[in-house]
C-alpha cells in the first residue's frame, strides 16, 4: 500500500511540475528595479544630458539586471512580449531618452510583469497607522529622521544618503508598493537593508506611514471631502491592491495634479476607506466581466481572460453557497456560461465572446433576484446545510468504510486506529480552516478550486492504485492464503502510515469544501437551521455508514474485493472529473465544452478535458481489471497443468 501512495504522489508532483513555479520573491524584486528606474531616471537625465553620473550608471545597471531577472522567470504566453519591452527600456536609457518616457515604459513594463506573473499586493487588511508611526521611531528615524526628511542622526555617515520621504516631486511618483518592497528586499547599493524580522502586518504599516510623509493636514482634509463627493473617483479604487499600486503621478494621469495629491495624501492616512467602494460579489462579478469584454474587443486575449477568470473567482464563486441551496439549476448554468465564455476567448471567436458576455450579464440579474435577502429562509437554510453535507460527505464516507471494511476482512484490526487518524485529523483540519478562513485570512476563490483539484486528481490517483490493487488478490481467487500468509509482513508501519494519509485527504478535500460553503451560509443568518440541516445529514451519513458496514461483514471476502474494487475504480473516476474541473475553474486547465450531460454525482462536466480525464483513468482501470483476470487465468492453467 505504501508504494501505491509513493507512486502517487510522485506522479501528482510531476503533474505539478508541468505548471510553471513562480518564484513571489523574484517577481516582487524585478517589480521593485523597475519601479525603482520610473522614479529616480529623472533625477539622472535631462533634456538628453546626464546630470547624475552615478545615477545614470545606476539605471543602466537596474535596466540590464531587470532584463536578466525577467529571463529567469519560468516561460508563459506573453513573455517574449514582456522581453521586448524590457529591451526597449534598456535602449531608452542607453540613448538618454527625457525622463517622462523612461519612467512611462519602465512603470508600464512593471505593470505587465504584474499581469503575467501575479502576486499579492496589498496586505490582507488596513493596516495599523499608528503601529506604523511606531515601527518607524523604532527602525527608520535614526537614518530617514523623525519627520522623514533623510536627517536622521546616522544620515551623515551613509553614502548614499537615505531618501528624504518628505521630497515631494520623488514621493510624486513612488507608490506604496513601492515603500513595502524596499523595507522588505532593501534596496541593493544602498545601506537600506532588508527588514525580515519585521512581520508582514507591520512592514505594510510602515510602508503605509512613510508614504503619508510629504502631505500635510490640509491636503488630507481636502482628499477627503474629494472622496466623499465623487463618486468616479472612487470607482477607480477598487480595494486595497489598486491603492497600493497607485501614486499621486498615476492619479493625477486621469485628474487634476492637486486632486490627485489630496486624495493620495487622504487614502494613505486612511486607507481602509477605499474598502467601502469596492465592489464585491455580483457587482464585482458584472464589472470584471464588463472590463473582460473591452480588454478582448482591444486585442488583449490575456487581460481578457485574467479579467473573466476573476469576474467569476472573485466575484461570483463567494457567492454558489448561498445560491447552491435555492436555484442549483441558475448556479449550472452560470458556471457552464462563464466556462463557456473563457473557451471562446481562448479560441478568438468573437461573436460567441459578446454573446457569452451578455447570457452572462442576464444570468447575473437572475442570480441577483433569487439571492434578494428578503427570500432567505430557514427551510433554505436547513436544505442548503443537508444537501452540502450529504453531497461532500458521501465519497469520503465510501473510502473510510471500505478502508475500515478491508482491515477487518484482513483481521488487523490494531491499524484501523492509524485510519482514524486519519480521518479525525482531516475534521480538527477542518476546524482549523474555518477558523483561519473567518479570523486569519481570507480564502480566495482561486485558492479553494486549485485545493479542491488538487486534492482530487491525488486522490483519484491514490485510489486508482488500490483498486487495480484489490481486483489483482480477487483475481486470484487466493485471498485467504494472501491474507494469512502476507498480511502480517504487508501491513507494515509504512503501509498503515499510507492508509492514515488517503483517509485524511479523502475526508479534509470534501471537509474543505463544505467549510467555506457553510461559513458563507451562516452569515446570511437562520443559524439553528442551518445546524440542524447539518446534524441531520450527519445522521443519515452514519446510517449510510452503518449499513456498510454491517452488509460488507456479511459478503465473503473474494466477492468483497472484488465488488470493492470496482467501487474504489468508480470513485477515482468520479475524483479525477471533479479535479480536473477544479482547475479549469482555478484557470490551470484549459475548457473545451462539448455536447454532453453534466451529472456531477459522477464528476462528469461538458468538457474536453474533464471528460478526457475520466475516460483515460475509465482505460487504465479496465485494461487493468482484464491484465489481472487475464493473469490468474493463466496461473490457474499451470497449477491445473502441473
Amino acid at each position: 500500500m505504501h508504494r501505491i501512495l509513493a507512486w502517487s504522489l510522485a506522479f501528482l508532483l510531476g503533474v505539478a511540475g508541468a505548471v510553471p513555479a513562480v518564484n513571489e520573491d523574484a517577481v516582487r524584486q524585478l517589480w521593485q528595479l523597475l519601479d525603482y528606474v520610473a522614479v529616480d531616471y529623472p533625477g539622472a537625465v535631462a533634456d538628453g544630458v546626464v546630470t547624475s553620473p552615478a545615477e545614470f550608471a545606476e539605471m543602466r545597471e537596474f535596466s540590464s539586471t531587470a532584463l536578466r531577472r525577467l529571463d529567469d522567470l519560468p516561460p508563459v504566453t506573453g513573455k517574449e512580449a514582456l522581453t521586448a519591452k524590457a529591451q526597449e527600456l534598456e535602449r531608452a536609457i542607453e540613448g538618454k531618452r527625457p525622463g517622462g518616457e523612461v519612467a512611462a515604459l519602465s512603470k508600464n513594463l512593471a505593470d505587465a510583469v504584474l499581469r503575467l506573473y501575479p502576486i499579492p499586493l496589498a496586505p490582507l487588511k488596513p493596516p495599523d497607522m499608528a503601529r506604523g508611526a511606531a515601527v518607524f521611531s523604532q527602525q527608520c528615524a535614526a537614518c530617514h529622521g523623525s519627520q522623514g526628511a533623510g536627517d536622521g542622526p546616522m544620515a551623515a555617515k551613509l553614502d548614499p544618503k537615505p531618501i528624504a520621504f518628505t521630497d515631494a516631486e520623488r514621493a510624486r511618483q513612488r507608490s506604496v508598493l513601492a515603500l513595502y518592497q524596499a523595507v522588505s528586499q532593501g534596496v541593493a547599493g544602498t545601506s537600506m537593508p532588508a527588514f525580515t524580522q519585521l512581520s508582514e502586518a507591520d512592514r505594510w504599516a510602515v510602508a503605509f506611514f512613510a508614504g503619508t510623509m510629504s502631505h500635510d493636514d490640509a491636503a488630507r482634509q481636502r482628499g477627503a471631502s474629494t472622496w466623499a463627493a465623487d463618486q468616479a473617483l472612487r470607482s477607480r479604487f477598487d480595494g486595497l491592491a489598486a491603492l497600493t499600486r497607485s501614486s499621486e503621478a498615476v492619479l493625477a494621469e486621469s485628474v487634476d495634479a492637486q486632486t490627485a495629491r489630496d486624495v493620495t495624501a487622504y487614502l494613505r492616512a486612511s486607507p481602509s476607506a477605499v474598502l467601502g467602494s469596492a465592489p464585491t460579489g455580483l457587482a464585482l462579478a458584472k464589472a470584471r466581466l464588463h472590463e473582460s469584454l473591452a480588454a478582448y474587443e482591444s486585442g488583449d486575449k490575456q487581460a481578457a481572460t485574467r479579467l473573466a477568470l476573476s469576474a467569476y473567482l472573485d466575484g461570483f464563486e463567494p457567492l454558489e453557497p448561498a445560491l447552491s441551496g435555492t436555484n442549483k439549476v441558475l448556479l449550472t448554468q452560470v458556471e457552464s456560461a462563464m466556462l463557456e465564455y473563457r473557451a471562446a476567448i481562448a479560441d478568438g471567436r468573437p461573436s460567441e465572446v459578446a454573446e457569452g458576455a451578455r447570457r452572462i450579464q442576464g444570468l447575473f440579474a437572475a442570480v441577483d433576484s433569487e439571492l434578494d435577502p428578503a427570500k432567505a429562509e430557514a427551510t433554505t437554510a436547513f436544505t442548503g446545510a443537508l444537501t452540502i453535507l450529504l453531497r461532500e460527505g458521501f465519497e469520503a464516507l465510501l473510502v473510510v468504510v471500505g478502508m475500515i471494511a478491508f482491515l477487518r476482512k484482513a483481521g488487523r484490526p490494531e491499524v484501523l486506529r492509524h485510519v482514524h487518524v486519519g480521518w479525525i485529523s482531516a475534521l480538527a483540519a477542518g476546524g482549523l480552516t474555518w477558523f483561519a478562513a473567518t479570523y486569519l485570512v481570507s480564502i480566495s476563490g482561486a485558492s479553494r478550486e486549485v485545493t479542491e483539484g488538487v486534492s482530487s486528481v491525488f486522490a483519484a490517483v491514490v485510489l486508482l492504485g488500490v483498486g487495480l490493487w484489490m481486483h489483482q488478490k480477487s483475481a486470484s481467487g487466493r485471498w485467504q492464503a494472501y491474507l494469512k500468509d502476507k498480511m502480517s509482513s504487508a501491513m507494515n508501519r509504512r503501509s498503515a502510515y499510507a492508509m492514515a494519509g488517503l483517509a485524511f485527504v479523502a475526508v479534509y478535500r470534501e471537509v474543505f469544501e463544505t467549510v467555506l460553503f457553510l461559513s458563507a451560509l451562516w452569515t446570511q443568518g437562520n443559524g439553528g437551521a442551518l445546524l440542524l440541516g447539518l446534524g441531520t445529514a450527519a445522521v443519515i451519513l452514519a446510517l449510510i455508514g452503518w449499513v456498510l458496514l454491517r452488509t460488507s461483514a456479511r459478503v465473503p471476502v473474494g466477492k468483497f474485493f472484488s465488488a470493492s474494487s470496482v467501487v474504489v475504480a468508480v470513485l477515482a473516476v468520479i475524483l479525477v472529473g471533479k479535479g480536473a474541473k477544479g482547475l479549469q475553474e482555478a484557470g490551470l486547465l484549459d475548457a473545451h465544452p462539448v455536447a454532453f450531460p453534466r451529472l456531477e454525482f459522477f464528476g462528469t462536466y461538458p468538457t474536453a478535458e474533464t471528460l478526457a480525464a475520466q475516460i483515460v483513468v475509465a482505460l487504465v482501470a479496465l485494461v487493468g481489471f482484464w491484465f489481472n483476470r487475464r493473469q490468474s487465468a493463466r496461473s490457474r492453467r499451470l497449477v491445473e497443468a502441473t
